[in-house]
């Protein structure tokens, strides 16, 4: 036993006077001391400097790690921190073993910890932060930070700063026990991340800021690990036309890769990857993906180099999709394979693969809409497989397994979907009602793989499935959404920025999102221009008016439904002080800009339904309505430009919504498109 705990009977002494001695003393504490274990981890050590950065936001004192070694410290007047697991800690293990604490690698578990308060030895106060392992260490500390620091765990996104606190508010707490999450393994999926990639000028890669504060939220929101996809390299950036217009040079920067893996290691989250074989980190070409029978060493080969020659080696979570491994698209054979039976062999190859690199690392299998179907029909892998179900994109799910079939099972699910990555879609009463659920119905506890897509426009949600897999039990979403916008806003206000987010949720029934309106532009501008929708590599669409008719009441529900979302986040706008950026940012602005989206669309929409009146009666009358039209039509696109420019009031995020930085997904509207309507609008008067 340490010498600095080895009189039970000083330390039980102090312990009970703990009460009469706290609330006597008025001497200033000036040094407040982190004491780590003597075979304290990087992990632990990276966890510790945070509180260190928390403190020193919040106090004015010196704030010092020291080691339990370190005998001389251990004698100093000041607050102590106690930090660390029984297995790093001498001090922790002493503590649990003379029975002060209620903390073993069992107890409370897994991504467990523990809060106690005591008087050291020394005469000093104590703040008792373990874990039952590393991560319950950090979940303890975190949720230290964020309960009793008041430091917000999204600071870098939200802006949210903690005020000053005295010593009296770092010991107000009361004994607490915190259980390891429900589902023991929370991911975050970095895909679709353009507007994070892009909006400090380096097209395609995050900054290391963007990244490392990622990283930085995601662990204390309990994710405790990261699927890289699209900082791989994915075949979109160097071969589809519109990023080779956005950036030709486009290279991946394997040692970047291999930067960003360290970092995400450094901070205790195991890093996840999808072994397909499109990435620019090596790329197989995709005539060989489609014929497993004939290319099957090539796929081999492939993922070997992954293993010998890239960063890849460095996976802790091995992801693979039942589809087409270059391409993210159904696998159609072109020899006349069986899918079921293909990946029946692909999975048991690819695992085998696995087990001779590294032995007993998880497998997990993704199932998309494809997948599911092929799962229903008896698709399955070795059993050493954990299973994800996949949402639709909008938080629910449009097939559900006919059994688990004795597999280990969890969900795939999307905080954000690309088909709405520019304007969140809040959900968290659908977060609570959909996974409780599955938890119950399917047993998918074992795994939660969330799209974050490009994480900022996403936090709610991100939030929102963090507590509801830590936690099922007291997770409630209508509390969420109250207790989420109270941390940010007044009372009033909050009232105000859920009402307004409920109402953009519900313009998005349907799984119509800002996205999928792009797409019904489209749909439009093809009809009014009279030419059809050419898509890179694809057969064009004719146009039809067929196509504008079935947008045409959606639209016009999305319409009514961001006029009632706009008018309470105006109200919430008003009540904030000095115009709060964030409330601008989260609340505001997203509804501004689907508003101004779905308003030229509803001018286009007007336009066609005159248009097409035209074809059926030879109304020259409709058609003169339709051609007057076009000045309204192109000023809602200039107020669409105009307000994406402007962006944020915060001028760090002042380039976010940028057009040339957007996601290439479904187009945008140009001043063009609108030329070439009225050149066809006129033509017709011929």
């Amino acid at each position: 036993m340490p010498i600095f705990f080895k009189n039970q009977f000083y330390l039980l002494s102090f312990i009970i006077a703990f009460p009469l001695l706290f609330s006597c003393s008025n001497e200033a504490i000036e040094n407040y001391y982190l004491v780590i274990g003597s075979s304290v981890t990087n992990v632990e050590l990276s966890t510790v400097n945070d509180l260190k950065n928390d403190l020193s936001k919040v106090l004015d004192g010196k704030i010092q790690i020291i080691s339990e070694s370190n005998q001389l410290k251990l004698k100093e007047k000041g607050a102590f921190f106690i930090l660390g697991t029984p297995q790093t800690s001498g001090l922790i293990k002493d503590l649990s073993i003379d029975n002060q604490i209620k903390l073993s690698s069992n107890i409370p578990g897994a991504r467990g910890g523990i809060w106690s308060k005591t008087i050291l030895p020394n005469g000093q106060n104590a703040i008792i932060i373990g874990g039952s392992d590393i991560e319950g260490l950090q979940y303890a500390i975190y949720d230290y930070s964020k309960d009793i620091l008041g430091v917000d765990p999204l600071e870098y996104w939200t802006g949210k700063l903690p005020i000053k606190k005295t010593m009296e508010d770092l010991f107000s707490f009361t004994s607490k026990t915190i259980s390891p999450p429900k589902v023991p393994m929370l991911t975050y999926f970095e895909n679709d991340v353009d507007e994070l990639a892009n909006y400090r000028g380096k097209l395609l890669e995050y900054d290391w800021e963007s990244y490392t504060e990622l990283i930085n939220s995601l662990v204390r929101l309990r994710y405790n690990s990261i699927q890289l996809f699209d900082m791989l390299g994915r075949p979109e950036f160097f071969i589809r036309p519109e990023y080779k217009a956005l950036k030709p040079d486009y290279q991946i920067d394997i040692n970047y890769v291999d930067k960003m893996i360290d970092y995400a290691h450094e901070k205790g989250m195991k890093v996840a990857v999808d072994f397909a074989l499109g990435y620019q980190i090596h790329p197989m070409e995709a005539e060989k993906a489609d014929c497993w029978k004939q290319y099957k060493e090539d796929w081999l080969q492939a993922w070997r180099y992954y293993f010998e020659k890239t960063p890849l080696a460095k996976t802790d979570i091995f992801i693979l999709r039942p589809r087409h491994q270059v391409w993210d698209w159904e696998y159609e054979s072109t020899c006349g394979e069986s899918k079921i039976e293909v990946f029946n062999e692909v999975y048991e190859a690819f695992g085998n693969l696995v087990d001779e690199y590294k032995p007993n690392v998880q497998k997990v299998l993704v199932c998309y809409s494809d997948g599911m179907e092929m799962w229903n029909e008896g698709f399955r892998p070795p059993t050493d497989w954990t299973v994800l179900w996949s949402d639709h994109g909008f938080g629910d799910f449009e097939h559900l397994p006919n059994t688990t079939d004795g597999y280990k099972f969890g969900t795939y699910m999307h905080a954000g979907y690309w088909s709405n990555h520019t304007v969140h879609n809040p959900y968290p009463e659908k977060v609570e009602t959909v996974m409780k659920e599955m938890f119950q119905t399917y047993g998918a506890d074992n795994y939660c793989l969330v799209n974050g897509q490009n994480f900022r426009p996403f936090l709610l949600n991100l939030e929102a499935y963090s507590e509801v897999c830590n936690n099922p039990e007291t997770f409630n979403g209508n509390a969420f959404y109250k207790s989420w916008t109270e941390r940010y806003f007044s009372k009033e206000a909050a009232q105000h920025a859920v009402s307004s987010m409920k109402w953009l949720h519900k313009a998005q029934e349907g799984r119509k999102g800002y996205v999928e309106h792009l797409w019904e532009i489209r749909e439009a501008v093809s009809y009014l221009s009279n030419a059809p929708i050419r898509r890179p590599g694809k057969t064009p669409i004719p146009f039809d008016y067929k196509r504008v008719e079935g947008d045409l009441e959606n639209t016009a529900h999305c319409k009514n439904y961001l006029q009632k979302s706009l008018e309470e986040a105006q109200k919430g706008y008003q009540l904030t002080q000095e115009k709060d950026n964030f409330y601008h940012a989260y609340i505001l602005l997203p509804v501004v800009l689907y508003s101004d989206l779905i308003a030229f669309e509803t001018t286009l929409h007007n336009m066609s339904v005159l248009k097409k009146e035209f074809e059926d009666t030879k109304s020259h009358e409709a058609l003169e309505k339709a051609k007057a039209l076009i000045p309204e039509a192109k000023q809602k696109l200039q107020v669409v430009y105009q307000n994406r420019a402007s962006g944020d009031i915060d001028e760090k995020w002042k380039n976010w919504y940028s057009i040339k930085i957007r996601r290439q997904n479904n187009g945008f509207p140009t001043p063009d498109m609108l030329e070439d309507i009225e050149a066809n609008l006129n033509k017709m008067t011929l």
